[in-house]
Parts: C-alpha cells; structure tokens; sequence
C-alpha cells in the first residue's frame, strides 16, 4: 500500500504542471460527515471511531506569539507514537481548546524543542504560559504518555488558577461592600478579562461592575460541562450518533446528537456532528449552516470552526459564489487543517491554472493522510484524464468495492472511455450511496458541469440519470469546462 501511494503521489505531482482550465470550483460530494474528520463519506472502514478529537496543531517556531491563555506542548518521539497515542482523543481537552488552551505539536529538533524539551526523553508534554513560561512537564512511562495525565496536569492548573479568581472576586465584593469603589473595580476587572476560561465567574464580575455603575457589556456564555460523570454521558451519547451514522442511520443520528446537544448547549461537537450530517449526507443545507454559524458564534475548539468554515465554504460554492468560498476554505485551513479542506483547495487551484498552489494544497492533504485508500482513487481521477490511464484503471479495479468512491470510480472509466461503466458507478452514487433527493439534486448538477463527464454530456442515459439536477451551477460554455477532477 505504502509503496502504490508513494508512486501514485509521485505521478500525481507531476500532474499538477499541467496546464488545466480556468473555471473555478470544488466539486462536491465524498469524504464528509462523521463531524468533518471522515474520509470517503464516514462510512464503514473510513471512520474514526473516537468523537473527541483533540485539536493539536503543529507549531513552528516562525509561528506568531500564542495570545494568552495556557499552551500544551506535545514533543512526540515518532510518527508511531504520535499515530498510536490516547492523546488524540479527549473529551476534557478538546473542551478546554475552547477555553483559551491552545493545544499545541512541536518538533522537539527545532529551537521550539531546544527550548521546552532539551534534555528530555521523549515524548514530552510542556504545560506553559502563552509568554513561554513553563509551568509544568510530564515525562513519558516507557515511551508512551497517557491521555489522563495531561487532563490532569491541565486540570490542576486550571483549578488553581479558578481558586485565584475565586479570591480576586471575593476581595472585590468586600471592596465594593465597605465602599471602597474604586478599589473593587480593577478586581472585578480582572476577573472579567478571565471570561475565556472562567466565563461564569467573568458573568459575576460584569453583574458586579453594572452595580457599581461600570459599563461591562461585553457577551459572555456559558462554560462547558466539565464534570466527568455528566461528560461521560455525553460523550456516550456521542458515540452512538457516531455509530448510527456510520451505520447510516441518519435520523437516529440527528437524534443522539440533539440529544448530547441538549446535555452542554456550550459543547461545540455535536453542533459539528450535526451541521456535517444535515451538510452531507440529508442535504438540509438550511440547518447545516445554521449550525455552523452558531459555532462560529460561540468559543469554538480550532477543529469545530475549522469544519465550520469548510462546510460553508463547500455550500457557498455550489451556489456558485466561488471567491467568497474560496476565502471560507481559506480561512478553515488557516484556523485547523483538514485534509478534506486542503484537497478542496488543491481542486479550486488547479482548475484556476495556479500549479504552486495546487501542488502546495495537494501536498499538505498528503501529509495529513498519507495512507487514505480514498485518496488513491481521488488522485486516480485526476491520472485517468492526464495520459495515466492504466495506473488509473488499476486503482479503480482494486477498489471498485468502495461505495463511497463511486463517484470518482466513474470519473475514471468516463475519462478512459468506459461510458457504461460510468454510468453504472453513476447511478450506484447517485442511487445506493445518497439516500436522500436534498443531496442528489446537488450531486446530480455537479456531474453535469464536471469536466470529467464531459463524454457523457450528451448520452441520452447520462441526461436521464442527472434529470433531477437543481440547476444552481452553471453550465460550462464551450471550452470552458468546469475543472473537478474527483468528489470531495
């Protein structure tokens, strides 16, 4: 497999100097749902079976100053390490990287490592100021850390920086109480200013300063649940709108994520899980960009906004407002990257002719998902029009099983000349993939204004089966095609 993806990538590179045509999108379709972090539609082997993704976020030395709050770092020992590690799941963590702890991957070779992890056996986890103030370390127990020591060490941190608050609060109330205003309203102050972490205490203050005549008008919202009894049931719930999604129990999953919703209206993820649902796989794209505004609106993980963003980007789109689309997907990679979102990107450049970025987004999509059997038939769709048609037809042959793929797989037998073979795999997208005419209607226009059926465009077959095509994208003009190599 390594191997197959290594010469595939290869290939694929090359691809990318080529020349390509200048109408811009980003195709649709494939790889979404399952909260934004599935590949190939979420859907058997292709999802991950944990909900609470931790957002770490490599860190590079040229990388601006983290503003406030605290910062995990993470020096991780091996690519192994890192891919075998419970650290990528938490519940409590990804909870507090919405609360000003910015969660943070470093190479411990860089002058970033010489400066926390000198020294150290790795892996290594560095709690710290965003000044760069180290406030504590974990060391590995033979070369593995555990996802419940870092929830701890932060855990601590933040207990005893709530029970500083405590005390500021308090001392401003005897302040304001023995009329000492003046006094009591720089401590309220400093209470407000913690709202990132300590949002409840911060909403105390600004009652407080009101009182005391002080404008506090700044929104505040709830903190999330943190308990972990009642986090356990909600992440319990999480799981099972996972499992019903990927069993493609759509309405049971809609179900279970309301359901843990409604458990922490402050927890972004089922706000995710729900708006990737509704955006992918019913097509209610009403609800879905009602729920990706509503996390964009609150204090947000970078994974949830990030996901956000992609999604309405992806909507925007198709309703053939390209540039303001382009500048969501822009945004999400910047905020997380998603491997979905570079791919977008690395489509929307190469049909703009744009070969560095192109290959620059194509690359960083590699990176972060090197071994995605999805992304070899994606990338097969792009070799079967571009002279590399028996590689192509090679990967299309190994994994024709792969019903998400269905539409890429008919993307390559269309570009190789297998009309009917396209049509099959077509119909088998259209008809036992998607399940709901919402998500059709979409998919059935973006087949008629891709590049890659532009043999079939005129095939009786091929205009009945897109008949129930919503007519939002425009029909490509002669030489003109729309350029969308492969579903993303």
């Amino acid at each position: 497999m390594r191997k197959q993806i290594s010469r595939l990538i290869t290939i694929f590179m090359v691809l990318l100097l080529l020349p390509a045509p200048d109408w811009a999108t980003c195709g649709g379709g494939g790889g979404g749902g399952t909260g934004g972090m599935g590949t190939g539609g979420g859907r058997g082997a292709f999802g991950d079976e944990q909900v609470y993704q931790v957002p770490w976020k490599l860190v590079k030395p040229e990388d601006a100053p983290i503003a406030g709050g605290l910062v995990v770092y993470w020096f991780p020992s091996s690519v192994d390490e890192f891919q075998r590690s419970s650290l990528r799941n938490s519940r409590s963590l990804s909870q507090y990287a919405s609360q000003c702890v910015t969660m943070g991957i470093a190479d411990a070779s860089t002058t970033l490592g010489q400066k926390f992890a000198s020294g150290e056996k790795l892996p290594v986890v560095v709690l710290a100021k965003s000044d760069g103030t180290v406030l504590n370390k974990l060391q590995n127990t033979k070369g593995y850390l555990k996802v419940e020591q870092v929830e701890k060490l932060v855990e601590s941190e933040v207990k005893q920086r709530e029970e500083a608050v405590k005390e500021q609060l308090k001392a401003a109330k005897e302040k304001a109480k023995s009329g000492d205003k003046d006094g009591a309203i720089p401590l309220y102050r400093s209470v407000l200013d913690e709202k990132c972490l300590f949002p409840g205490k911060a909403k105390e203050a600004a009652k407080e300063l009101k009182k005391l005549g002080v404008d506090a008008s700044v929104r505040l919202f709830d903190a999330p649940v943190m308990d972990p009894a009642k986090s356990a049931e909600i992440e319990a719930v999480m799981k099972r709108g996972l499992a019903a999604e990927m069993n493609e129990k759509y309405e049971e999953a809609e179900r279970l994520y309301s359901e843990a919703r409604s458990m922490d209206p402050a927890d972004p993820a089922p706000l995710r899980y729900l708006g990737e649902l509704y955006r992918h796989h019913l097509g209610d794209w009403d609800k879905a960009r009602q729920e990706f505004e509503a996390i964009l609106a609150m204090p947000a993980d970078p994974l949830s906004r990030a996901v956000a963003m992609h999604g309405l980007g992806k909507m925007t789109i198709h309703d053939g407002d390209f540039l303001a689309g382009l500048h969501l997907m822009e945004d999400s990679v910047r905020e997380y990257p998603l491997a979905l979102a570079y791919r977008n990107l690395a489509v929307y450049w190469n049909s703009e002719g744009d070969t560095a970025k192109a290959n620059y987004y194509t690359r960083e999509a590699t990176k972060l998902d090197p071994t995605d059997p999805y992304n070899l038939v994606f990338a097969a769709a792009f070799l079967a029009g571009n002279g590399h048609g028996d590689e192509a037809l090679k990967i299309a042959v190994e994994n024709e099983a792969m019903l998400p793929a269905s539409y890429n797989l008919a993307a390559i037998y269309a570009q190789l000349g297998q009309k009917q073979k396209a049509l099959d795999l077509l119909k088998r997208h259209f008809f036992e993939y998607e399940r709901y005419d919402a998500v059709r209607t979409k998919e059935m226009m973006e087949a008629r204004v891709d590049a890659v059926f532009a043999s079939l465009r005129e095939e009786p077959q091929f205009i009945a089966l897109t008949s129930g095509a919503d007519g939002k994208l425009p029909m490509p003009q002669k030489n003109k095609m729309l350029a969308t190599p492969a579903r993303m």
